[in-house]
């Protein structure tokens, strides 16, 4: 008997550009338009609520076909897909970049958030396929997850910049030469990854999930003017809860279910998932309100408070850099432990933020913010992408995205929505108590041994 050493495939260099490229350009617009939206709401008219939905028509429907978009990138091939959705945010950044008024500027951001989705649970599909080795597995998501660091941390100052020397336009028109650099890169530098073909398009669980959390969205952004307590609100919240019961059985029903519910089994994958849902709604929850209290509270320009960020984005990118590595050497459980508790203290900090107080007491507390969602991240990604079988990557990917840009819509709208009924130290506290919760997860759900690569 001859016996063949099989050496795994060596990616090309580019590849892992590649694939981040596009991941990069995703976060990259979801921070820049942040330190826009001032302006935007200036030029085309409408109040906090308007921006809100310019905000979370992006997030909406991200969050919202990300489950669909992993299957169908399972199914029919992670570059393939991709590459489709490379295509289709070119367009719409096109599209945001030319709105002639608020409504058509969210209509935009829905197809924009749309492509997004597409992207983001293919990216990781690629980068498990092009890395065999667990090791060098976690090392290539924590790089993926630093991508998205800098583009967190360029985010506010690039839109900070184009909005003030050009206009709040020219945050979506950038978008254009990246998404065209990144398809040409992908073509040429990212090897092709078959579907397994199975069915995966579960129609009515897609809509029923859209319908979910549009009316939760809405609920929550209403709720600012409507109050809580309002039989309108109430009802939102109690069909969003109906709508999801409905989504759990149609799933349990189908032979060909968008998310196997069987997956969630596994209390890694459960846990990591959650995980993900609470740091987001914690960080960008925190990053919306902080980003109009910088303009409006303290009267700073676009590019002073896209400077008075830069020290929370520049953790976000080290420490999103430095989880990968501690993750491969300690596992996932302590390297979330301790990016939670980390975030938390930070956001406890950030309760004290006012008109009067000196910038420099929020420093520390907004850089610990940002370390502890971005140490975090890649390690939660880790836990799920490692719990759940190689041809089902797309799905888990879109699972934990799918919970990460849940918690971003309803971060923003929530947090948003406290800070202008309640005050900025009671959004800053909620925020918080979202990354202890996700702390006490991380302790239960998560195995010891979970990522860490043995000898």
């Amino acid at each position: 008997m001859v016996h063949v050493n099989v050496r795994p495939q060596t990616p090309s260099r580019l590849a892992l550009p590649a694939i981040c490229l596009g991941y990069f350009m995703v976060i990259l617009d979801a921070t820049a338009v942040n330190l826009s939206l001032p302006a935007l709401g200036r030029d085309l008219g409408g109040g906090v609520g308007a921006l809100q939905w310019v905000v979370d028509g992006y997030t909406l429907t991200f969050a919202a076909l990300l489950l669909t978009a992993g299957s169908l990138g399972d199914r029919y091939g992670a570059r393939r897909v991709f590459c489709g959705g490379l295509g289709l945010f070119v367009v719409a950044s096109a599209a945001c970049g030319l709105a002639p008024g608020a409504a058509t500027l969210v209509a935009a951001r829905l197809v924009q958030g749309a492509a997004a989705a597409v992207l983001v649970p293919c990216s990781l599909a690629l980068v498990r396929a092009a890395y065999e080795d667990p090791g060098a597995r976690a090392r290539a998501v924590g790089v993926w997850g630093g991508v998205a660091g800098v583009a967190a941390a360029s985010g506010p100052v690039i839109g900070g910049v184009l909005t003030q020397a050009v206009s709040w336009r020219l945050v979506f028109f950038v978008n254009v030469p990246i998404g065209l650099a990144a398809l040409l890169m992908t073509r040429r530098h990212v090897p092709s990854a078959g579907g397994h073909g199975r069915p995966g398009f579960d129609l009515p669980a897609q809509a029923t999930v859209i319908a979910a959390l549009g009316v939760l969205t809405f609920a929550l952004i209403e709720a600012r003017t409507e109050g809580w307590a309002a039989p309108f609100i109430l009802g939102g919240f109690a069909a969003a809860a109906l709508l999801i019961a409905v989504f759990i059985v149609l799933e349990h029903r189908s032979a060909g279910a968008m998310l196997p519910l069987g997956l969630f089994r596994d209390r890694a994958f459960a846990g990591g998932s959650a995980i993900g849902l609470l740091i987001n709604l914690g960080f960008y929850g925190q990053l919306f309100v902080i980003s109009l209290y910088f303009q409006n509270t303290r009267h700073m320009s676009p590019v002073a408070a896209g400077l008075a960020l830069l020290p929370e984005g520049l953790v976000v990118s080290l420490a999103s850099l430095l989880s990968g590595r501690v993750t491969d050497r300690a596992g996932t459980r302590p390297t979330m432990l301790a990016g939670l508790c980390a975030g938390a203290a930070g956001l406890f900090g950030l309760m004290v933020a006012g008109p009067h107080v000196s910038y420099a007491v929020l420093v520390v507390p907004l850089m610990a913010a940002g370390f502890g969602m971005a140490f975090t991240m890649p390690a939660a990604t880790t836990t799920v992408v490692e719990a759940a079988p190689a041809d089902r990557a797309g799905v888990a990917s879109g699972a934990i995205n799918t919970g990460r840009q849940v918690g971003s819509t309803i971060g923003v709208a929530l947090v948003g929505t406290l800070a202008v009924s309640t005050g900025l130290p009671t959004a800053m506290a909620v925020a918080a108590v979202a990354f202890l919760l996700g702390a006490v997860l991380a302790a239960v759900a998560v195995p010891r041994t979970a990522g860490r690569v043995a000898g």
